[in-house]
């Protein structure tokens, strides 16, 4: 099992990036930014896919789109924010073993 991780906090702006990549099985993704998001973004690198959560939606919903350009709101398998960071649920156009992810979230 491999993982490979990298991030990047800005603590005077509440604002932190990373990537994301792991050969494992699937699983969902828990970031720990040290503060509650209130805008997370999620790329796929690979495919081009991608999820975003704003403040007040649901958790473990994201606004999803695809490559192909299809919008559309997912209420289970997306963006869970905490109080100290987010989890990328189990979307299987985004999170994809062997598949690069980079996100974004900030306050």
């Amino acid at each position: 099992m491999g993982i490979t991780q990298t991030q990047t906090n800005d603590e005077v702006r509440n604002l932190a990036v990373g990537r994301y990549l792991t050969d494992a099985t699937a699983a969902a993704i828990v970031v720990t930014t040290g503060f509650k998001p209130r805008v997370v973004r999620v790329y796929n690198v690979t495919s081009r896919d991608m999820m975003e959560w704003f403040e007040g939606m649901a958790a473990a919903s994201a606004i999803k789109t695809v490559a192909a350009g299809a919008r559309t709101l997912i209420t289970s398998n997306g963006i869970t924010v905490s109080a100290n960071g987010f989890t990328i649920g189990l979307d299987t156009d985004v999170n994809v073993i062997n598949e690069q992810l980079s996100w974004v979230c900030e306050v």
